[in-house]
């Protein structure tokens, strides 16, 4: 049997970090399976071309959910990369850490060295900001955070007037402490390309000897001794193979997969497995639960001066973008359509952050959900605005349905399951409205698109939000970290409860959602983890 001293089980935005630090010194060996493919290609590489993979089958899992009661039985579509990279390849690319008070919440949930002073240093390592290093940013580091705020279309100013004409303040850098207010957004993209952990740190480490990927290598159990993890089994091009790892498996396939591959292999909660003729090995109730995801809806409107449809609907605008693109990699191809934003209040008496806002100067309304391309927006000058709370309480599960590895697992958000995520959604459903009637962006509007509401009360807003809010694609917290083994999945070193020599890293481990983009906290949980498992082989 091949044997590596450690297996990591997925290329996505953590495996990639972990396979890079771990084979830093050229003598330890790492072998990444990865279940899908290459993400050389060009709607990956180009920053607006992510709406070309979110209904692409050959580098995302396309999931649906089950039906959410909270949605009024509305199942949700749940893209997720399947391919180098992950969601890391496919997401608009906004670099958000999320609020201080998030990561104190994890500490004092009984999770030692991981308040926000312990995780500071990690998100900093790993950045290489646009105005080099101070404080709360690194310089160097291998993965590229962009300032949008000279780059922005100028329609951006006016949403970001009215919010202060309301009271709000502006923030010009959301990820230097606790950032409050509106203001534009930072991503990670580097020269106009996308600045994924593919790009910046697995592609330097292929270079190295000790490292190896597979590509098309799909887990499918976590092979264990006992209750030890000694290696991976997993098919690729109709084969079955075993390796082994000398010293720990590793899994980074986030918070649909990783919690699948653990019940898979025996690591769970015994009723679910059993009724899938799946032996316990160990016996771990929360694998798959605590689920936690953000949920927005968008109000669309038609706009009296130009945005990024205008210049980017018809053809003599796709073509001038494209040249601008080609000569400077600049211009709206080399941006995300996530460009303004914020996190408040909903209300002055809110203790704190309770609201993520999202302005984007382009609409698609008049284009099927499964055919929308970010290069064919509406025939009209339109754009969005959209908010989710911050922290939701709702808990979801990901569960397996059967006991075949290629069968997609049962999703269950179990969106708006308590009465505070519902009066949040209240909350900023009124807070867009305020802002949509407030000049000058009020000025600008020359008609609604969504919502069409009868009337503003309580009930007929929640029924819109029920009928049309979705995911915004921040899965998290399905193999928690906490002490105790009855209510979570990891340690405060990642290690997996019960098992020894088997570790998550990734989105799923969040004790908590963080209140924002999920991305640069997963990048942060990824070095953290890397350093754990240095420290404790050593």
């Amino acid at each position: 049997m091949e044997t590596f001293d450690y297996i990591i089980v997925g290329a996505g935005t953590a495996g990639c970090v972990l396979a890079n630090r771990l084979s830093a010194d050229g003598r330890t060996s790492v072998l990444l399976l990865e279940a899908g493919g290459s993400d050389r290609t060009l709607w990956i590489q180009l920053p607006i071309g992510y709406g070309r993979t979110y209904f692409d089958p050959r580098v995302n899992w396309m999931y649906e959910t089950a039906p959410i009661a909270g949605l009024g039985g509305r199942t949700s579509y749940w893209p997720r990369g399947k391919v180098i990279g992950g969601s890391g390849s496919i997401n608009a690319m906004v670099y958000v850490r999320g609020q201080p008070g998030d990561f104190d919440d994890w500490h004092a949930a009984g999770n030692i060295g991981w308040g926000w002073d312990d995780v500071l240093p990690y998100f900093k390592k790993s950045e290489d900001y646009d105005h080099g290093a101070d404080a709360f940013h690194g310089s160097g580091g291998p993965q590229h955070v962009t300032d949008l705020t000279a780059l922005a279309h100028p329609l951006c100013n006016e949403f970001i007037k009215a919010a202060h004409t309301l009271g709000f303040a502006h923030c010009a850098d959301f990820n230097a402490g606790a950032a409050e207010g509106v203001g534009v957004f930072q991503i990670n993209t580097r020269n106009g390309l996308r600045a994924s952990t593919a790009n910046a740190l697995l592609r330097p480490a292929l270079r190295r000897h000790n490292v190896e990927l597979r590509t098309k290598a799909h887990a499918m159990q976590v092979l264990c001794d006992g209750r030890r993890a000694i290696g991976v089994r997993y098919r690729r091009r109709g084969a079955v193979h075993d390796v082994a790892a000398r010293r720990e498996v590793i899994l980074c396939g986030g918070s649909i997969n990783s919690p699948q591959l653990l019940q898979l292999s025996g690591i769970g909660p015994p009723v679910l497995l059993r009724a899938h003729d799946i032996l316990p090995l160990i016996d771990l109730p929360a694998v798959g639960q605590n689920l936690q995801d953000h949920l927005a809806v968008s109000a669309i409107y038609k706009s009296t001066v130009p945005t990024l449809n205008d210049a980017l609907r018809p053809w003599w605008g796709k073509v001038g973008a494209g040249l601008r693109y080609l000569f400077s990699r600049g211009g709206p191809l080399a941006l995300s359509v996530n460009q303004g934003g914020g996190f408040v209040r909903s209300d002055p008496t809110q203790p704190r952050i309770n609201l993520q806002l999202y302005f984007s100067p382009v609409s698609y309304t008049q284009t099927p959900l499964s055919e929308r391309k970010l290069l064919n927006p509406d025939p009209f000058s339109g754009f969005l605005l959209s908010f989710n709370a911050c922290r939701p309480t709702s808990r979801g599960s990901v569960e397996i349905a059967t006991s075949d590895a290629f069968a997609p697992p049962v999703i269950q958000p179990n969106y708006l399951a308590t009465q505070h995520d519902v009066q949040e959604a209240i909350a900023g459903y009124r807070l867009l409205q305020q802002i949509v009637q407030t000049p000058p962006l009020a000025s600008i509007i020359s008609d609604i698109v969504f919502p069409k509401l009868g009337d503003d009360t309580d009930e007929t807003l929640l029924d819109d939000f029920r009928n049309r809010a979705d995911t915004v694609y921040h899965p998290t917290s399905s193999c928690m970290m906490g002490p105790d083994p009855l209510n979570s999945v990891v340690d405060a070193r990642l290690r997996v409860h019960g098992v020894q020599g088997l570790r998550v890293v990734d989105a799923s481990i969040f004790p908590t959602i963080t209140s924002g983009n999920t991305n640069a906290p997963t990048v942060m949980v990824a070095e953290k983890g890397a350093d754990m498992l240095i420290e404790d082989a050593q």
